[in-house]
C-alpha cells in the first residue's frame, strides 16, 4: 500500500502523463510565476511602501509551499540524494533557501528569482519532446566540451594575470592602475571588449600592450563558440521522451527506454 501510494504520487509530482500530474505541474508553473512577480514587485519603492507587509506574507506563502513540495519530491524518490544534487533538485532547494536567509542577512529574499528556471519544466508539461531532445543535446555538448572550455579558461586567466602584472609595472598608480587586482580587472574589462573606461593606459607602452589585448579579445571570443559548436555536431540530436525515472527522477531517456541510462532502474 505504501508504495502503491508513493507511486501514485511520484507521477502526479514528476510525470505530466495524466492529468493529475498535467494539473499539478501548470499549478506549479503559475505559482512560480506568481512568486516570482511578487519578488519583483518588492523591489519597487513605491509599491513595496505601500504593500510591503502584504508582499512579505505572499512571499512567505510561496515559499512554504515550495518546501512542502520539496519535501514531498524527496519523499517520493526512491534515491533522494541524487534527486537532490540534481540540476531541478538544486534549484528547487534554492528556491526556498533565500527566505530563510533573509532571516539573518536582509535584502537576500531578491535571490527567489531563481523560482524562474523551474519553468524549464514546461517542455515536460506541454509534451515539447523535441525541445528536450534539443535540452539534451545542449547538456551532452557541454558535458563534452568541459574540458576544452577548461584549458580555454586557464589560457585566459594566466593571459590576463600576466597583462594585469605588466600593465601595473607600465603605468603605475599615477595612471590608476593602483594594484595588479586592479590592472587584472582592467585586462579582464579590456579583453572582454566591454571598455568602461574607468581605467585606462597613459603611456605609450600601455597603449601599445592594451591595442593587443584589445585585438586579441575579438578572436578570443570566437573560441567558446567554435568548440560548443562542434561538439553539437558531435552530440546530434536522439528523440526523449518525459518520463522521469521514478528511482532517482532523472529525465531525458529514449522514447523505447525500459531502464534508466543513469542509475540503470526499471522506469
Amino acid at each position: 500500500m505504501t508504495t502503491d501510494w508513493r507511486s501514485r504520487l511520484h507521477e502526479i509530482i514528476f510525470e505530466a502523463d495524466t492529468p493529475a500530474g498535467r494539473g499539478f505541474d501548470i499549478a506549479l508553473i503559475a505559482t512560480i510565476v506568481l512568486s516570482v512577480a511578487a519578488v519583483l514587485l518588492e523591489s519597487v519603492p513605491s509599491i513595496n511602501a505601500r504593500y510591503g507587509r502584504e508582499l512579505y506574507i505572499v512571499e512567505w506563502v510561496f515559499t512554504i509551499l515550495f518546501a512542502i513540495e520539496y519535501l514531498l519530491r524527496l519523499l517520493v524518490v526512491r534515491q533522494p540524494l541524487r534527486y537532490a544534487t540534481s540540476f531541478f533538485g538544486v534549484v528547487d532547494l534554492l528556491a526556498i533557501v533565500p527566505s530563510f536567509l533573509s532571516l539573518v542577512f536582509p535584502g537576500t529574499q531578491s535571490l527567489l528569482v531563481i523560482r524562474a528556471f523551474r519553468i524549464l519544466r514546461i517542455f515536460r508539461i506541454f509534451k515539447l519532446s523535441q525541445h528536450l531532445s534539443e535540452a539534451q543535446t545542449l547538456f551532452r555538448a557541454l558535458r563534452g566540451a568541459r574540458p576544452k572550455i577548461t584549458v580555454f579558461l586557464g589560457v585566459i586567466l594566466a593571459t590576463v594575470l600576466t597583462i594585469g602584472a605588466i600593465m601595473y609595472l607600465v603605468e603605475g598608480p599615477s595612471n590608476g592602475f593602483t594594484s595588479i587586482p586592479e590592472s587584472i580587472y582592467w585586462a579582464i574589462v579590456t579583453m572582454t571588449t566591454v571598455g568602461y573606461g574607468d581605467i585606462s593606459p597613459h603611456t605609450p607602452l600601455g597603449k601599445m600592450f592594451a591595442s593587443i589585448l584589445m585585438i586579441a579579445g575579438y578572436g578570443i571570443i570566437a573560441v567558446p563558440t567554435g568548440i560548443l559548436t562542434t561538439e553539437l555536431v558531435r552530440a546530434g540530436l536522439a528523440p526523449v521522451s518525459t518520463q522521469a525515472c521514478p528511482n532517482c527522477s532523472r529525465q531525458g531517456h529514449d522514447v523505447d527506454a525500459k531502464y534508466c541510462k543513469f542509475c540503470g532502474a526499471g522506469i
